[in-house]
């Protein structure tokens, strides 16, 4: 009996003493109780870190997007966090990143025009001994207006403001009109609306939770291109772009244009084309409501105009023809090559090949580059050799009689060589391409670039003087080749005249 006492004894005072410790440690982890958050803070090391909360949406400030960064949460009790939603949204977290007064956790991915806006700028904090909301101004970034769908939009007209953030849209008002109704794109890119009747101003505002964003409607035109430079009496005449609506003024070189057709949403402007010998070679510059628009370049330059031409194939100077290679001449109006789009009464060369095998090519040495002409004529002032190559462009008028699908046109200069070629095939952007009757091409020369794999699929040329030397005047070719391993789907059946170097930028 003594002896077991006396280990009673023994253990009593340890047993005291552990469960004097047991308070003591339930104190310091306090597992069972709710979390609490304190202040939210930038993941970065002291003292760069950013105080982004401290949970009083009078004085903190707000923070736009964060996705992906990681931030630190401060408080208690967070080391068994369950769930972490911010502005509703769950993120995902790794808890040996957790200590019971701190969690690094990374902003998920938001989708604010997704999201439940009572939720919006919080941060919910769940353990399994209770859960919390703080207040964390967490938005996206403030809007940005782009563009407009179309300006000449009739009342009722569905019409879309691009843009950037345009969620969470409070209120948006459009030529000074309230927009009552308007949905925003998922990724905030875009706002779509009925164009209002009417309009007292040229404003656009968005005002969305992040902010507002004010804009004009600006539709000043724009010449993207012209679908025949050279045009004969009769030919339909398109003149594309931008914003060619409301035109108040219209001259295509020297004629002045009264009788045209702008397309709905002033995509084009459409007319019939006067007698070339009835005006001079100039620009075409539109005047409209909103501003002025006018090339760089000139039309009707087939009268006369030898500034950068390369070949009329015409008797003279600027003939460009070398009388061989796989290409024949037209001495008077082949008719299969005219067409409503363009007409040429005048001489100029044609291909005519047939099915090409894998690798074949058709030669086309154009050759002349004018330097001995009277008077000498070049690519381009020797001035003008540094400028960017995208400024200057190499323009002719083009005929496809027959359906083309397959094979390329590819233009080289013998200071070049194979080095650097532009490549010519409008095929790829429809099933057969064929023209009706005579339209212009225009190749920057920047699209002259250097070989990988097949002539001209590299790195554009930086400086002119790559392709044409130090003076401006350089011989140069066409050639037609197949570079697919089978043969092409049809022939090539294709006239081309009024070979030029053009200022375009």
């Amino acid at each position: 009996m003594k002896n077991n006492l006396d280990i009673r004894l023994y253990f009593l005072p340890l047993f005291f003493a552990m469960m004097a410790l047991l308070p003591a440690c339930k104190k310091s982890s306090n597992s069972g109780a709710a979390p609490i958050v304190t202040s939210i803070r930038m993941y970065h090391p002291s003292p760069k870190d950013t105080l982004l909360s401290t949970g009083n949406p009078k004085t903190d400030p707000t923070w736009a997007g964060g996705t992906g960064q990681y931030v630190v949460i401060i408080g208690q009790n967070l080391q068994n966090a369950t769930e972490i939603d911010f502005d509703g949204v769950p993120t995902q977290f790794n808890a040996a990143l957790f200590a019971p007064n701190s969690a690094v956790v990374q902003i998920p991915n938001i989708v604010y025009s997704t999201i439940d806006t009572t939720k919006l700028y919080t941060l919910h904090y769940k353990t399994p001994a209770g859960s919390t909301t703080f207040s964390f101004k967490l938005g996206p970034p403030a809007p940005i207006i782009m563009s407009i769908s179309d300006v000449f939009a009739n009342p009722g007209d569905s019409v879309y403001l691009y843009g950037a953030n345009l969620v969470l849209v409070q209120q948006f008002t459009y030529g000074g009109t309230k927009i009552p109704k308007f949905n925003s794109s998922t990724d905030g890119t875009s706002l779509g609306f009925l164009m209002p009747a009417t309009t007292s101003n040229k404003l656009i505002m968005v005002t969305t939770k992040s902010g507002t964003a004010l804009d004009t409607i600006n539709a000043k035109p724009i010449i993207a291109g012209i679908s025949n430079c050279n045009a004969n009496q009769g030919d339909s005449i398109y003149v594309y772009g931008s914003y060619l609506k409301t035109i108040q003024s219209f001259s295509f070189g020297g004629a002045t244009i009264t009788n045209f057709t702008s397309s709905p949403t002033g995509s084009y402007v459409s007319f019939v084309a006067p007698a070339s010998s009835s005006y001079s070679s100039g620009p075409v510059t539109i005047v409209t409501s909103y501003g002025t628009a006018s090339t760089v370049y000139n039309v009707n330059t087939q009268n006369g105009v030898t500034n950068g031409l390369l070949a009329n194939f015409e008797w003279g100077n600027y003939f460009g023809y070398s009388w061989y290679g796989d290409i024949s001449m037209a001495f008077s109006p082949v008719a299969d090559f005219n067409g409503p789009l363009g007409t040429d009464n005048t001489m100029y060369i044609y291909f005519n090949s047939p099915v090409l095998a894998a690798g074949a090519s058709k030669y086309a040495p154009l050759g002349n580059d004018n330097a001995t002409s009277n008077p000498a004529n070049f690519w381009m002032p020797v001035a003008n050799l540094t400028d960017p190559p995208s400024n200057w462009a190499i323009q002719f008028e083009i005929s496809v009689a027959n359906p083309w699908n397959g094979g390329t046109l590819y233009i080289e200069t013998a200071f070049a060589g194979d080095s650097y070629v532009a490549r010519y095939e409008p095929w790829k952007n429809t099933v057969a391409f064929k023209t009706k009757g005579w339209e212009t091409v225009t190749i920057p020369l920047s699209n002259f670039k250097s070989t990988v794999n097949q002539l001209g699929d590299g790195v554009s040329i930086t400086q002119i003087s790559q392709l044409l030397g130090p003076t401006g005047a350089n011989s140069y070719n066409m050639t037609l080749k197949n570079f697919d391993t089978s043969p092409t789907t049809t022939g090539f059946y294709a006239a081309i005249d009024n070979i030029r170097c053009v200022k375009i930028k």
